[in-house]
């Protein structure tokens, strides 16, 4: 069997190996090659290695959790401008693959994002498998994930993402300092979804501006998912006077949609895609945009809070390109989850112009501005937007902290070291 198909096992095959190797492995890029902290993992490390999500990241842990057997994730990509900052996904992943694929992608969307919003972060993302979902388990494993954090001496800092709720926070909060989105009654940002939604929101603007539409009302938006950021944006959406096409598998959260206005009706959850539509806003799992629905689309924009809406970067940027699609990237807009929890040891402010700035016309790095400059840098260079927006962020990836330059690799280093010495 080979290194990279060994990847396609089972979670519940992987997790008895690494409980029995002690429960915890580390994996560092020296520059050269990705190191296991284990010798008996290298294959592990070999494979990431190949993947055509691995870009050069910097580091990753695992981490058993000893009573629940759920598998414990942290991915880092670049920490140059420091800790890296994203939210923990916990989902019952068929696979190792799919699981690390998830870490990878998803810690690469929050560097860019993070470095395009202005914060001082890096790009990191926690993942839980889920072998078992029940709920009897669930505040045993964020509390294991919290403890796995601790021993991670603040290289990543978590928050709130897909399957995490804000009681979840809470619990992690309870076992680690090194946690973003907690909760209000314990002096925290609380839930990040309503800036999240808002966020998309000015994103969705800023594309029709582009396109010389000047006002919400009356353009339809195909709206897929309506969770935490999905519902509030619909709502959002319906107060600006748009016209909802809406798909979510739980029929509770449509009828509070179709409730709002006659306009507003219900789609399928392949139906939704090729709705004929002037936006199409993807605010539930990622990957949906590929080579089989780029040729159904029927929209003139896609503009939503999903990370990772495409299943290939390049190929599948190119592709709705070429339909005359405008695509904007999802890192740009759905910014204001993270943005939200930036600032939260500094304090709470109502209507914070630390947030509010981002959600205005008047700063340059507002996703507003930032989009309309990624759409005309699109339209007089030919290339799609998703590529300017990448190379921007590149850029900005690559400046240091100015206060704690290097830290944050030293760190992660160190972790790696100590496991590998264990």
């Amino acid at each position: 069997m080979t290194t990279t198909s060994r990847l396609q096992q089972n979670l519940t095959d992987f997790i008895p190996q690494l409980q029995d190797a002690g429960g915890n492995l580390g994996l560092w890029n020296d520059d050269s090659k990705l190191l296991a902290s284990n010798s008996r993992f290298q294959w592990l490390a070999d494979a990431i290695a190949e993947l055509p999500d691995f870009r050069n990241h910097q580091a990753a842990f695992f981490h058993v959790g000893p009573k629940t057997g759920h598998l414990h994730s942290v991915f880092l990509h670049r920490t140059e401008r420091g800790p890296g900052a994203g939210g923990v996904r916990r989902i019952a992943y068929p696979s190792l693959l799919e699981m690390v694929t998830d870490g990878l992608r998803l810690a690469i969307g929050m560097g860019c994002k993070n470095a395009l919003a202005g914060l001082w972060w890096g790009g990191g993302k926690g993942v839980i498998g889920c072998p078992d979902d029940s709920r009897s388990v669930r505040e045993e494993v964020y509390r294991e994930f919290g403890l796995f954090l601790s021993t991670l001496n603040g290289c990543y800092v978590t928050a709130e993402d897909v399957g995490t709720k804000p009681r979840d926070m809470a619990t992690i909060f309870s076992t680690t300092r090194f946690t973003t989105c907690i909760p209000a009654e314990f002096g925290g940002s609380g839930n990040p979804s309503p800036a999240t939604a808002r966020g998309v929101f000015v994103g969705i603007e800023a594309a029709l501006k582009s396109l010389g539409i000047s006002s919400m009302k009356g353009v339809t938006v195909a709206l897929q998912g309506l969770g935490e950021v999905g519902s509030r944006l619909a709502f959002q959406l319906h107060e600006s006077g748009a016209d909802l096409v809406v798909f979510d598998p739980e029929q509770e959260k449509v009828g509070q949609v179709l409730a709002l206005s006659e306009r507003h009706r219900a789609s399928t959850a392949q139906g939704i895609l090729e709705e004929e539509a002037v936006v199409l806003s993807p605010c539930a799992l990622g990957a949906i945009l590929n080579p089989q629905t780029i040729p159904k689309l029927n929209c003139k924009v896609i503009c939503g809070a999903a990370n990772n809406q495409l299943a290939e970067d390049s190929r599948d940027s190119k592709l709705i390109h070429q339909r005359g699609i405008i695509y904007v990237p999802d890192f740009v807009v759905n910014r204001m989850g993270i943005v939200n929890c930036a600032d939260e040891q500094y304090g709470r402010l109502l209507c914070d112009p630390a947030i509010e700035r981002h959600l205005g016309w008047n700063w340059d790095h507002a996703i507003g501005p930032v989009v309309q400059r990624l759409l005309e840098d699109s339209k007089h260079s030919g290339r799609p937007p998703l590529r300017a927006a990448a190379d921007r962020a590149e850029a900005l990836m690559q400046q240091q902290h100015p206060i704690w330059p290097g830290r944050a690799k030293a760190i992660a280093q160190e972790v790696w070291q100590k496991l590998s010495e264990a």
